[in-house]
């Protein structure tokens, strides 16, 4: 997938991992490759943020409204965050079909 996302486009967790609390942020592992994933506690915000469909800007302001980050370098932190998490099938564009 060609990461090109827009502010508006939303995100949502693809239900292929389950996640448990892991020191200050998650763990996740993923049902279909048995891969573990571990966030710290912004990811895991973003994670919790996630689990309804959200588009990128309202996922963007939860996190700046929650913790002191220059929004530049938010914006950057997301978004990298989400196209990891795209990338590995953990989450996926709200309009796309699940395979």
């Amino acid at each position: 997938m060609h990461w090109n996302p827009s502010d508006h486009d939303r995100v949502v967790a693809t239900g292929e991992a389950v996640a448990c609390e892991f020191g200050a942020g998650l763990a996740l592992l993923h049902l279909k490759s048995n891969v573990y994933y571990s966030l710290n506690g912004v990811g895991a915000f973003i994670w919790e943020q996630i689990q309804e469909p959200r588009s990128i800007v309202a996922i963007r302001a939860a996190v700046l409204a929650r913790y002191n980050v220059d929004a530049e370098r938010c914006k950057a932190d997301v978004e990298g965050l989400l196209k990891g998490l795209t990338e590995a099938g953990l989450a996926r564009f709200h309009s796309e079909e699940l395979a």
